[in-house]
């Protein structure tokens, strides 16, 4: 499994993350809301998407991201959402281009 060797907060906007295979990935801070995983914005049952993506506003930022354990990262969004924890297996995932 791939692991963060570095996580940098470029601005409020944006953080980094260079992977143990020295990729580099940047992540902003509307895309990981857009995004989260938690129980608020995805059905727990069907997985299905509940949050609206044009409801979340181009200028978001990151209020604080904190450490979880030795597996993910915990988000503070400025529209005041912070309940989704994102592993890193997941936003390794992000990364990736959608599967056709």
């Amino acid at each position: 499994m791939l692991e963060p060797t570095q996580i940098i907060e470029e601005s409020d906007r944006e953080i980094s993350i260079k992977w143990s295979d020295d990729t580099e990935t940047r992540y902003s801070a509307r895309q990981l809301r857009q995004e989260c995983p938690c129980a608020s914005c995805i059905n727990e049952w069907t997985g299905e998407k509940i949050l609206d993506h044009k409801s979340i506003s181009p200028f978001l930022t990151f209020k604080n991201i904190s450490i979880v354990g030795r597996y993910a990262l915990s988000f503070s969004f400025s529209d005041g959402h912070d309940t989704g924890i994102f592993s890193f297996k997941y936003l390794n995932g992000l990364s990736e281009p959608p599967a056709e």
